[in-house]
């Protein structure tokens, strides 16, 4: 069965708190748990949502537990999804009490008329979904901690899922933010077309990396854009890059097709990621050249 996912750990420079081998293990675990999913046919929703919650429970990640944390030292969370079937999509932003943002995102786009919620009401509307409460500093690691009190400003990190089911495609991305940001900050992340977003027929895309200038250059949907002319995702994926670099921006992507082709390119320091192909086979990566995933 022709069934692929790609996920990625975050865009930005490398510091000494990370650790490669553990971020890229992460990474494997969760396109491992992904493409379980996709093996048993269940859809590319579900393939990209299993992949991005075992990254959001993975404190070595920013997003869910070990997510980054604002001007205040206090996290707030974004996350989206898109199924590439019928252009479905769900959204939340700066969430606090929510351990998995990946999973709010999910039930505001099964169960509300809406696409984006934020703050005290997406909070609200996950109480009455029966999501439990959690403490927010219980999302707070020591790692993430020791970040806000250094300061050092472009501390880039998201992860994200794509996905291709034989027939669909889908996309997710969750994000703690950028370190030090100011309350109430949004990037990229939840932004449907910004850093997430699938279209069957064309393909799907999660970005990682400056979330202003992904903002600003629409990035997601341009990347898919080429995908419909049948560009190769990785092709697609290098050619981008230069229109995030004219925003001002750094980061990277990325990208399935409606073959469920993979790729992926960034133009920062590392981008932690692993997939596994259409053929079965897996790997992972971090820094260097990135390459091209699948033919």
């Amino acid at each position: 069965m022709n069934v692929s996912i790609l996920v990625h750990g975050g865009a930005g420079n490398f510091t000494s708190l990370e650790d490669a081998t553990e971020t890229q293990a992460g990474c494997l675990n969760a396109a491992r748990a992904g493409h379980a999913m996709l093996a048993k046919g269940r859809s590319a929703i579900d393939a990209v949502v299993a992949a991005v919650v075992m990254l959001e429970n993975d404190p070595h990640f920013n997003a869910g537990t070990g997510s980054a944390l604002n001007r205040d030292g206090a996290v707030e969370m974004d996350a989206a999804l898109m199924d590439g079937c019928g252009g479905r999509a769900g959204a939340v932003a700066a969430v606090r009490t929510v351990k998995n943002p990946i999973l709010l995102a999910r039930l505001v786009m099964e169960r509300t008329t809406h696409v984006f919620l934020v703050g005290e009401g997406a909070e609200a509307f996950a109480r009455e979904q029966g999501v439990t409460s959690i403490e927010p500093a219980s999302l707070v690691t020591p790692e993430a901690r020791l970040r806000w009190q250094k300061a050092r400003g472009s501390q880039y990190g998201t992860v994200g899922a794509v996905a291709f089911d034989g027939a669909h495609v889908a996309a997710a991305t969750s994000t703690g933010g950028t370190a030090g940001k100011l309350p109430g900050r949004v990037g990229d992340s939840p932004l449907i077309g910004c850093g997430t977003y699938a279209f069957d027929g064309a393909g799907a895309v999660s970005c990682t990396g400056l979330g202003e200038a992904i903002i600003r250059a629409l990035l997601g949907k341009s990347a898919v854009d080429l995908l419909v002319r049948d560009v190769h995702p990785t092709a697609a994926a290098r050619q981008i890059i230069p229109q995030l670099v004219q925003f001002g921006g750094e980061g990277g992507l990325i990208l399935v097709d409606a073959h469920g082709r993979l790729g992926l390119a960034f133009n920062t320091d590392r981008m932690a990621h692993a997939w596994v192909d259409g053929k079965g086979d897996e790997g992972v990566g971090f820094s260097a050249t990135p390459r091209a995933e699948s033919s």
